[in-house]
């Protein structure tokens, strides 16, 4: 990736076998739908910081597997900044576990899940979810993961 396009990973949780680096950059840039789209945070936290958060930005007073804040810069200002991904670890492998998933495939799923809300994309109604999940398929067969 360019220097603008860089991971800023900030480690929030004291959850135990988190992605690698190296993991959360490949996930990313898989989730890319445009090269040249600005750096992005990968904050991960721990429940009590996702349920706050979660009930300030989306009025929902539970923690989240992942929430997404694409960033909206003022006018006249460039674009080098893709968005913020806060992904509460203790849910994601909750998550994993209850759905019989592999922890990692999960985490690659609510990375591409994230980074494509920060694109713009969204599961509002059927039609944007159809389209949303078959990107999604199509971006973890590629990375060697099976259907979410």
């Amino acid at each position: 990736m360019a220097e603008t396009d860089s991971i800023d990973l900030q480690i929030a949780s004291n959850a135990q076998d988190l992605p690698t680096p190296g993991q959360l950059t490949a996930w990313v840039s898989a989730a890319r739908l445009d090269e040249n789209q600005g750096s992005i945070v990968i904050r991960i936290v721990d429940e009590p910081e996702s349920r706050q958060l979660n009930r300030d930005y989306r009025g929902k007073d539970r923690p989240t597997n992942v929430l997404s804040f694409p960033f909206e810069p003022p006018p006249g200002i460039p674009e080098e900044h893709l968005g913020d991904l806060v992904i509460c670890a203790p849910i994601v492998f909750r998550e994993a576990q209850e759905q019989h998933k592999q922890p990692e495939a999960h985490w690659a799923h609510m990375v591409v899940h994230g980074v494509l809300h920060l694109q713009g994309l969204d599961h509002q109604n059927s039609e944007e979810a159809e389209e949303m999940e078959s990107l999604e398929r199509h971006i973890l067969a590629r990375l060697g993961y099976s259907d979410p």
